[in-house]
């Protein structure tokens, strides 16, 4: 790695630094002090993480082949525990994690 990949590497560090703390920066200065948003952020503000996560489950399943072994069943495994581990104990992280580490296991132990 030479002095030129460096600084096009901190370069854009301190871009995607300088946008992530601005947006985040923004909302507390437009919304902050008590002001209560607008009714459309609010609703952007409840169906986004539904979207974001039905988007996720299309693009991490889009690739699977459910009519050649394995079958899709790391996927889908992988996939239940998740949502049932999230439904009882309403702990995103717990529940990527070990979803993760279920497919993983799978993938490793059913691959042919």
């Amino acid at each position: 790695m030479n002095n030129l990949d460096t600084t096009y590497l901190l370069a854009i560090t301190g871009v995607v630094f300088a946008v992530n703390y601005g947006l985040r920066g923004f909302v507390f200065a437009a919304f902050g002090g008590g002001k209560r948003p607008p009714a459309v952020i609010l609703y952007v503000g409840s169906v986004i993480s539904p979207a974001v996560i039905s988007m996720l489950i299309v693009y991490c399943l889009r690739g699977t082949k459910f009519l050649a072994a394995p079958y899709g069943v790391p996927e889908l495994t992988a996939s239940a525990v998740c949502v049932i581990l999230h439904l009882w104990k309403r702990n995103p992280l717990l529940s990527i994690i070990v979803s993760t580490v279920v497919y993983m296991v799978l993938v490793q132990n059913l691959a042919g």
